[in-house]
């Protein structure tokens, strides 16, 4: 017998989409951030335009939050205290970190070191202010004990003006060895015959750092720079355990008079008015970051 081929086209399979499965996957994450920063978000702006205090439902009044926030003297203070921190936390944490990653490129590229940098990363901010506040305590801390033996006496770490430069360099300590990975990545990301012309050139090292190195970390310094900013103005937790922002206000950063409207005196409708703020000041400073120091950019062709 003979078969007639059937002139008809065969009908080809459609591709399967993979935009099922790729929703599907974004959806557990895609209901978090509505669920837990989107609708929050949208709820603390609401909330600054009302007065609330979790008793009674919120009325609105208008911009009296906001009025009331700038003429705030503790508010301002918080500022500035606050401003202090970053300034000092960010300083010292991008230079170590900096120096930590060089010396990891050029020492030494193992594993084990990487784990020993990264160990106070995995304390947790309340461990981390607990264990410090022992050894800095002005009356049983080994630290104090060791400091009077040898100047005759005691200094008040968490007591007196050295509480936000205390606070910072605690929280620098934990967080450096994270950043200092960060910028190791970025060191690892640039290419070895770079450095092999500048050789060839006769550059020292210390030129080729300035030279090479920054100039190609550049992308790599302003992450690091937008997430320690953005995490320093957020500092709550080491104060809280460590001052409770004394002495006086000496050390009441924002976050923590933020958490002292709300929850202590349950005037929620101001203290989302001061978080709106905050989120604001966040807004711009990223911004600013972002375009002084060209992060989407690279020196690398």
């Amino acid at each position: 017998m003979t078969t007639i081929a059937s002139s008809a086209p065969r009908l080809r399979k459609r591709p399967r989409s993979d935009a099922r499965l790729g929703w599907a996957f974004i959806a557990p994450a895609g209901i978090g951030l509505l669920a837990f920063y989107i609708w929050p978000l949208l709820r603390g702006i609401w909330l600054s335009f009302t007065e609330y205090n979790l008793l009674t439902p919120a009325s609105f009044n208008g911009l009296a939050n906001y009025s009331r926030m700038v003429q705030d003297k503790i508010f301002w203070n918080a500022v500035w205290v606050t401003l202090e921190y970053v300034l000092i936390n960010i300083g010292l944490q991008t230079v170590l970190a900096l120096v930590i990653a060089v010396l990891m490129q050029r020492l030494t590229q193992s594993t084990l070191v990487r784990s020993i940098v990264l160990t106070p990363y995995l304390v947790s901010n309340v461990v981390a202010a607990m264990l410090w506040l022992w050894l800095l305590d002005n009356t049983l801390g080994i630290s104090n004990q060791v400091i009077e033996a040898v100047l005759g006496d005691r200094v008040d770490f968490f007591s007196s003006s050295l509480a936000i430069p205390t606070i910072a360099i605690i929280n620098v300590w934990r967080h450096v060895g994270y950043t200092a990975l960060l910028i190791f990545a970025g060191l690892q990301a640039i290419p070895g015959d770079v450095y092999e012309a500048g050789k060839m050139d006769g550059a020292s090292e210390w030129t080729m750092f300035w030279r090479i190195t920054m100039p190609l970390l550049r992308p790599i310094l302003a992450l690091v720079l937008i997430m320690t900013m953005i995490g320093s103005f957020q500092v709550f937790d080491t104060v809280s355990v460590t001052t409770a922002g004394g002495p006086v206000n000496a050390s009441r950063v924002l976050q923590f008079y933020l958490y002292d409207m709300a929850f202590s005196r349950f005037q929620f409708g101001y203290a989302s008015a001061m978080a709106v703020g905050l989120l604001l000041i966040l807004a711009a400073i990223t911004a600013l970051q972002y375009r002084m120091t060209r992060a989407g950019e690279t020196d690398l062709n």
